[in-house]
């Protein structure tokens, strides 16, 4: 997805196909999120592709009327959980310190270096 605000998004099919639940969790605030989805390029023509065969989507010409249709159908979700802490950015930010961390880990020069005591929470939590 072009927006790195998503931790994860789907299109649900209900009511013998008769209506349909865009549904999506995200990082920061709505509006930002919203500006984000708007100037998306292809998450919003997917959007856009799937939308037009709703009643009452009209298209998507400017961002006002983006927020508009969204909340014309918007519903606040009962309840929410999550299995895990971090943003979107956070989260990719650890599997790239990982990966290079692993790298490390493989290199035959560091065998040397990663001796030193201090690093020792990092290679315990590296042998997980």
């Amino acid at each position: 997805m072009a927006i790195k605000t998503i931790h994860e998004a789907r299109f649900v099919l209900f009511d013998d196909d008769t209506r349909l639940a865009f549904i999506t969790s995200f990082d920061g605030p709505w509006d930002a999120y919203m500006d984000d989805f708007f100037n998306s390029g292809p998450t919003l023509a997917l959007f856009d592709l799937i939308f037009r065969h709703t009643e009452g989507y009209a298209g998507l010409p400017d961002l006002a009327t983006e927020k508009a249709f969204v909340l014309g159908a918007q519903e606040r979700a009962a309840a929410y959980a999550r299995n895990y802490p971090g943003t979107v950015k956070e989260i990719l930010k650890a599997q790239r310190v990982n990966a290079a961390f692993q790298k490390v880990l493989d290199h035959p020069d560091a065998a040397a270096a990663l001796q030193h005591p201090a690093l020792q929470p990092l290679l315990d939590e590296a042998g997980d």
